[in-house]
C-alpha cells in the first residue's frame, strides 16, 4: 500500500507565493498605477482661459482652388488667455484636424481630431505647454494651418 505524506514545507511554499503576488500586486495598484495615470500640475488659469480661439471651417473648404479654408491660418495662442481652441466645421463635408507631426500635451493629451468633424460640428482642444503645431485635413491636404503656442507676454 502507498501512503501519501504531507510535508509542512509544500503548504509553507504555496503561503510563501500568495503573500509574495499580494505585495507585488498591492505596490503595482498603490505606487505604479497613480504615477502613470497622473496629469501634471497645471496652473488654474491655464485650465481657464479668459477667452476661446474659434478656427472656423468655412464653406467651400474641400475645393482645392479655395485659398481659404482654415481661418485664421495662423494663429498666435498665449497660455492662460485664448489657450483653449475649438475648431467649428461650417462646411458641408467632413474635416479633420491632423497635425503634420505628432503633438501631444502632457494635460489634454494627444493633439488632432478623432476621426471627422462632421458638418456643424466642432473640435476642441485645451493646450498648456508652449508649443509650435502645424496641422491639415488629412482626406483634403492642401487644407493647412498653423498655431504659434506661447506663455503670456505680462
Amino acid at each position: 500500500m502507498s501512503q501519501t505524506t504531507s510535508s509542512p514545507a509544500y503548504g509553507i511554499g504555496i503561503i510563501t507565493i500568495v503573500i509574495g503576488l499580494s505585495v507585488g500586486l498591492g505596490y503595482y495598484q498603490m505606487y505604479y498605477l497613480p504615477e502613470q495615470s497622473a496629469k501634471p500640475s497645471v496652473a488654474e488659469f491655464i485650465l481657464e482661459p479668459t477667452s476661446e480661439t474659434i478656427i472656423k471651417i468655412i464653406p467651400g473648404s474641400a475645393l482645392e482652388e479655395q485659398q481659404d479654408n482654415f481661418v485664421p491660418k495662423l494663429v498666435n495662442i498665449q497660455l492662460g488667455i485664448d489657450n483653449h481652441v475649438t475648431w467649428i466645421n461650417d462646411d458641408d463635408v467632413a474635416h479633420t484636424v491632423t497635425p503634420d507631426h505628432r503633438s501631444e500635451d502632457s494635460y489634454s493629451g494627444e493633439f488632432g481630431s478623432t476621426g471627422v468633424v462632421m458638418p456643424g460640428e466642432s473640435y476642441e482642444f485645451l493646450f498648456t505647454e508652449d508649443n509650435a503645431i502645424a496641422y491639415h485635413c488629412e482626406p483634403h491636404p492642401w487644407m493647412k494651418g498653423t498655431l504659434e503656442i506661447t506663455k503670456q507676454r505680462f
